[in-house]
């Protein structure tokens, strides 16, 4: 839990952001959804935490595996934080790198980018492309992305007996909104 109330010295590890011209957000939004053959299984939270250092265009984010709610029952969410991202062992989930595409965050306007970097799930790092389209409205940056993440990437199996009931890929979205906090 202490490495979870320390975000923003983390983050400010995981990218070296200047004191000018940065974006963050405590409470950005992810939702991921698991559409396997007899269940549909939906969970979201609202505590993904990053930032986004404008005059380097890096970025991080992570978010709190057990923050995750919804589910179809409590059981659900149980195995999901016991069985599969095993949350005790690795609490967060983490994508970290650089937006390839240049950006002008000076002033209101929407861009398609790519962000590259690693994404770490269940402690397996994987080196990712994601698509995301970026919205510059005043002192507020707004991402919108749409991924799917094969679990077999990040070593999570699925035992044969549930095998129909959970996907093999995660469709994973993201809508938040970052603040600037130029200091």
């Amino acid at each position: 839990m202490r490495f979870f109330l320390g975000w923003p010295i983390v983050l400010c590890f995981l990218v070296k952001v200047e004191a000018q011209n940065r974006f963050s957000t405590r409470n950005g939004e992810i939702k991921f959804a698991s559409k396997a053959q007899l269940e549909l299984i939906k969970a979201s939270s609202n505590e993904m935490q990053g930032i986004i250092d404008a005059s380097t265009n890096k970025f991080a984010f992570l978010v709190k595996m057990q923050s995750f709610h919804g589910f179809n029952s409590e059981l659900q969410r149980k195995h999901f934080n016991e069985n599969y991202v095993e949350s005790e062992k690795f609490p967060m989930g983490k994508f970290s790198g650089k937006i390839i595409e240049q950006v002008d965050y000076s002033q209101d306007n929407t861009t398609e980018v790519r962000a590259k970097g690693e994404l770490e799930i269940h402690g397996q790092k994987q080196t990712r492309i994601i698509k995301a389209k970026i919205t510059i409205k005043g002192n507020q940056l707004i991402i919108e992305t749409h991924f799917m993440v094969p679990l077999s990437d990040h070593s999570i199996t699925i035992p044969k007996i549930v095998s129909q009931k959970i996907a093999t890929e995660i469709e994973v979205n993201i809508n938040s909104t970052l603040s600037r906090t130029d200091q």
